[in-house]
């Protein structure tokens, strides 16, 4: 005769067995979903100044602020599975000193698929700064909407949904905002 320790074991470890199988499952069947969406991505305007940086008033730098227009439908990454979105825009470009940087420009988080058509005409969220602390000899950034889809369950993968058809130059620093 079995304890009652023993029969609960067997049952646990049967349920816990059975959820495994389960969310296996649901994390192989996420791969049979294989949505691409689309995007318009455009730069209206790119302008950089001159300020003071914040830790060292002493010390000058340039910094970068964006302008778009962005339009795109992510609807169809949203299944079952999905639990949000994070869609950001970066700028890439390769400094003077022949580094590659990405710089994250706009990000937002969508967690309904009643949310996921975004259509906004908008200023950057995050400033462009460079470490070097100016953007003079620096090559031309691409810019390209890209998306990470989080599932309840399961790996997560990322996407590109729009790029700007060719790079677009860093102009001259300015003095002043306007």
């Amino acid at each position: 005769m079995h304890s009652i320790y023993a029969r609960v074991n067997g049952i646990s470890a049967l349920w816990s067995t059975c959820v495994m199988v389960l969310l296996g499952a649901v994390a192989l069947s996420s791969f049979l979903f294989n949505a691409n969406p689309k995007g318009d991505l455009d730069i209206v305007s790119l302008k950089v100044f001159h300020s003071k940086t914040r830790r060292y008033p002493f010390r000058n730098e340039e910094i970068g602020f964006v302008k778009f227009n962005l339009s795109a439908d992510f609807t169809p990454l949203f299944n079952w599975n999905t639990k949000q979105l994070f869609v950001y825009l970066e700028a890439e470009y390769t400094s003077a000193q022949g580094v590659n940087n990405t710089v994250v420009v706009w990000d937002r988080i969508v967690r309904r698929k009643e949310d996921a058509t975004i259509d906004i005409v908008q200023k950057d969220k995050y400033r462009l700064r460079d470490l070097s602390g100016s953007f003079s000899n620096v090559l031309p950034a691409q810019y390209s909407l890209k998306y990470n889809v989080m599932p309840y369950v399961g790996v997560l993968s990322y996407g590109e949904a729009a790029r700007t058809a060719e790079p677009i130059d860093f102009p001259d620093a300015r003095d002043s905002v306007s």
